[in-house]
């Protein structure tokens, strides 16, 4: 194969500079809103205002079990939950397949941490992330929710929510930097650019269906 040829005169060597450079940007530009977007929307779990709703989206299974990840994520809303500043836990999360389930993994463990299943509501088609929220608003009819996500994916999740017409605040859970981790951070980048496209033209979720009225009957038994 042959080398691609960089410019000799220093006018193409100026055009290809910049090139470049309006490449790099155009390539940030979605981050950057992220960033801008989710200002003033994350915290802590001390921090989470006191709303109805907490929403964990998944992060896989290990044998049957919520991978370390997730079961951080969990915990998180168990203790909003024990602490009182939320009533319901909306699971969100893949159920594809006959033999993987996220959200019952999630539920389960959930329940042997103090959330009565009552109050824990299910969504089997929380395929990624944009699905998640617009499912929240459209068919379970969440309207202000906290959000608990690792902090590499935190910002998209409330960024997407935010444009699915879920009012949210995020709460970042704290996680090892190990691979996945570095793998997670590295994966927000151009996950960022699909997030964008998807704030901007709102594609339908993978499955929608029907409404369901598993969050309003969880929330008229909390009162």
């Amino acid at each position: 194969m042959r080398r691609p040829r960089l410019p000799r005169t220093r006018t193409g060597q100026r055009r290809l500079v910049q090139a470049v450079m309006a490449g790099c940007v155009l390539a940030l530009l979605p981050s950057t809103w992220l960033y801008v977007s989710t200002a003033g929307r994350l915290g802590t779990v001390a921090d989470a205002p006191r709303t109805e709703v907490a929403v964990v989206f998944g992060a896989g299974l290990w044998n049957g079990e919520p991978s370390p990840y997730l079961a951080n994520r969990l915990n998180a809303a168990a203790k909003l939950y024990r602490d009182n500043r939320v009533e319901v836990v909306l699971v969100t999360g893949d159920n594809s397949r006959k033999d993987y389930d996220e959200p019952d993994a999630m539920r389960a463990y959930l329940t042997r941490h103090g959330v009565p299943d009552r109050r824990i509501v299910s969504d089997y088609a929380g395929f990624d992330t944009w699905d998640s929220c617009v499912r929240a608003k459209k068919i379970f009819g969440v309207d202000r929710a906290v959000l608990i996500s690792q902090g590499f994916h935190i910002r998209r999740a409330v960024a997407l929510c935010q444009a699915a017409g879920v009012s949210s605040y995020g709460v970042g859970v704290a996680a090892k930097h190990d691979v996945t981790w570095y793998y997670g951070g590295t994966r927000e980048v151009f996950a960022a650019g699909k997030a964008a496209l998807d704030a901007v033209f709102h594609p339908d979720p993978q499955f929608l269906g029907r409404k369901e009225t598993g969050v309003a009957k969880a929330l008229a038994d909390a009162r």
